[in-house]
């Protein structure tokens, strides 16, 4: 039986959760449960702490877990291999200071203090840069640190850069990591477990459909040309034959970011009944 591990709360685990559900597989846990058992598909899932996940990968107790790929890269176990970014819980982690201070370059941060939650990943970004600091580890709220003087600076995830502004600091440097859900494995035999393949087709599955919509509608005969070079689709549109033979019906998979867009110039070249549409699993 597959054995995957979940993250057990969290942003991470709503997401990881919604994923492996709309890929098909049954969940169905209660608040306390660790274990939850699929027995259509075979499958166990184990819901832990999103940092001790990759101990449990590593040691070949689970074929597969989903977590943080800034955790991930926080860690030693050099078998572990990414198989897939999830598209969900997405975050930067960036160098913080005080306001006020002045940001030559990354040789400030030479013989000073760091504080951070990530010290393994900071401390690889450092050494990268040929910069020697002293990692003060925290486990949260890494930028008050630099207000009472227990470092002179920190390492954090940002989203907004409210917070960070609002205590008198400020983000600096290029990102030191682009973080995100990720399928994670030591296994290195994936291509001969049956169930395994299944799992990464499936989460693979809903990660394009949620990239993409299908995008249906009328258009006059004559414009069908100039409508599919508006939307070309992957592959070319399906076109279809309507009642009235001075109309075609097209359709075609796009972007999900190029839906607006597409439909006004659509709408401007003469089309009619452009439909919107989410997919929910689909094949590339």
């Amino acid at each position: 039986m597959l054995k995957i591990a979940l993250p057990n709360k969290g942003a991470l685990s709503e997401g990881a959760i919604a994923l492996v559900k709309n890929a098909g597989y049954k969940i169905r846990r209660s608040a306390k449960a660790l274990v939850c058992t699929d027995n259509t598909n075979n499958v166990e899932f184990y819901f832990l702490r999103p940092k001790d996940i990759t101990a449990y990968v590593s040691s070949g107790v689970f074929t597969f877990g989903i977590t943080g790929r800034d955790i991930v890269q926080d860690t030693n176990f050099d078998n572990i291999d990414e198989c897939l970014a999830l598209g969900f819980g997405k975050s930067k982690m960036r160098y913080i200071i005080p306001g006020q201070d002045e940001f030559p370059g990354l040789e400030m941060f030479e013989g000073k203090k760091i504080a951070c939650s990530y010290p393994i990943l900071v401390k690889k970004h450092l050494q990268a840069n040929n910069i020697n600091a002293d990692i003060v580890k925290l486990d949260g709220a890494v930028e008050i640190s630099i207000q009472l003087g227990i470092a002179d600076a920190a390492a954090d995830v940002v989203e907004t850069g409210t917070t960070i502004k609002q205590a008198g600091l400020k983000t600096v440097g290029d990102v030191i990591l682009q973080s995100e859900a990720t399928l994670i494995s030591a296994d290195k035999n994936l291509d001969a477990n049956e169930d395994a393949k299944a799992f990464i087709k499936r989460l693979s599955g809903i990660i394009v459909a949620r990239k993409y919509v299908m995008l249906e509608y009328d258009i006059p005969t004559e414009k069908v040309e100039a409508a599919c070079e508006i939307v070309p689709g992957l592959e070319s549109p399906t076109i279809s034959a309507l009642h009235d033979p001075n109309w075609k019906g097209v359709k075609a998979m796009i972007p999900s970011g190029d839906i607006n867009s597409s439909m006004d110039k659509l709408e401007a070249l003469g089309a009619k009944g452009i439909i919107a549409t989410d997919i929910r699993t689909c094949r590339l």
